[in-house]
């Protein structure tokens, strides 16, 4: 293993966390906000405020441009939910939200270097979203979008892309779909084959099953068979939202009916990013050599140690097993790329740019149960955020 990396690079035992220890840590909230100057003097009061501070607002009202270098709204994440899709609790609402959303602002400080600050919207109506932050928009450079539940989160990106000038990104939807498409790149190396090759499977169609579908074909993948909870998605379904319409013309080469055992028999991965259990028969049928990521949290849809059985590569969203797919090692160097090239939007391009500077961070450690770099390894976030960053500035 590389010695660049943090010792904390492979999981061990899983350690139990206390119940007393979780509420002490989050008591007051995770956040804080502290001055970059030291306010121990009058001198130092009249420069940081008044009468000083009066100075940097009149120029910026008579060149607005002055904002960016004089605020630090231009470098601000606002980390943004409506609480009706978080982690595996579903619509517990914009309150119960806000632990998620402190929580996402210290790993963007983390690993990005970025100052955020949660938003949590007491509403669920696309219209009122959008207008709240159209309105906050001097305020911030960039919004993250989280936990909010499909198909209104796909309407919700794409207008909010088109009503800011600054990067937007779900990250529910593409930062799991980045890490997906870097560790499958590394895992396709392990098992000596081709994406192009590749007929891979997706169980679940929500936010990240669509996204990952997404970048998978955009990036080649000979065929993607998504499957829902009434089974494989295919043309003649008519029981189809307009998002999963799209993608039944676009997927399922084969025209596979049924559901997931169907969709398995000679699939060459699977992706699960629903809360569905594959049943271990359904896994016998797939072609030799093959991959099983089972992203679901905390109930894999395969146990890592059954689905070992039938796949030479495994990969979990959990911290306690080889290969966690977490989003962590996309999101904060994303965002900082975008930021660093004062992009004003982030692209399929720079996505792609990103999954595949994660992969190449263990291409000299490439092995069956290190197909990506862990969460804790430095090096993640400067690569991402400088691949990113390229992509944006054309070189």
């Amino acid at each position: 293993m590389s010695t660049t990396t943090t010792p904390e690079t492979t999981p061990g035992p899983a350690t139990p966390v206390r119940t007393e220890e979780v509420f002490a840590a989050h008591e007051g909230g995770k956040l804080s906000v502290e001055s970059t100057m030291a306010l121990d003097s009058t001198r130092a009061l009249s420069i940081a405020y008044t009468p000083g501070v009066a100075q940097v607002s009149r120029a910026i009202a008579e060149d607005p441009a002055k904002h960016a270098a004089y605020t630090w709204a231009s470098r601000l994440v606002a980390v943004v939910s409506d609480g009706t899709s978080v982690l595996g609790l579903g619509n517990i609402g914009a309150a119960a939200s806000l632990p998620v959303m402190e929580g996402k602002c210290a790993l963007f400080k983390e690993f990005g270097g970025l100052n955020s600050i949660p938003l949590v919207l007491e509403t669920t109506d696309v219209d009122e979203i959008i207008e709240t932050l159209v309105r906050l928009r001097p305020s911030f450079g960039a919004v993250n979008l989280e936990d909010v539940s499909a198909p209104r989160c796909f309407e919700l990106e794409e207008r909010l892309i088109e009503a800011l000038d600054c990067p937007v990104m779900h990250d529910d939807q593409h930062g799991t779909a980045v890490v997906v498409l870097a560790a499958l790149t590394n895992a396709v190396r392990v098992v000596d084959k081709e994406l192009s090759g590749l007929r891979v499977v997706v169980s679940g169609a929500g936010a990240a099953g669509i996204a990952i579908t997404e970048i998978l074909l955009t990036v080649g993948v000979g065929d993607v068979v998504l499957v829902d909870s009434q089974g494989v998605i295919h043309r003649d379904r008519d029981d189809l939202n307009p998002i999963k319409a799209k993608y039944a013309a676009r997927t399922n080469r084969d025209s596979i009916m049924g559901g997931i055992r169907e969709a398995l028999d000679g699939a060459d991965a699977f992706i699960g990013v629903s809360s569905s259990q594959v049943p271990e028969e359904d896994l016998a049928n797939m072609n030799e050599r093959a991959i099983i990521f089972a992203l679901s949290n905390p109930d894999p849809e395969v146990m890592p140690e059954v689905a070992a059985r039938y796949a030479e590569v495994v990969a979990t969203g959990r911290s306690d097993f080889p290969n966690q797919i977490n989003n962590v090692l996309a999101f904060p160097g994303i965002f900082r790329g975008a930021l660093d090239a004062s992009a004003r939007r982030i692209t399929a391009q720079m996505k792609i740019a990103a999954a595949r500077a994660i992969a190449d961070l263990v291409a000299g450690d490439l092995a069956a149960e290190h197909i990506v770099p862990s969460p804790l390894d430095p090096r993640v976030a400067p690569a991402v955020a400088a691949a990113v960053q390229d992509v944006a500035s054309g070189t």
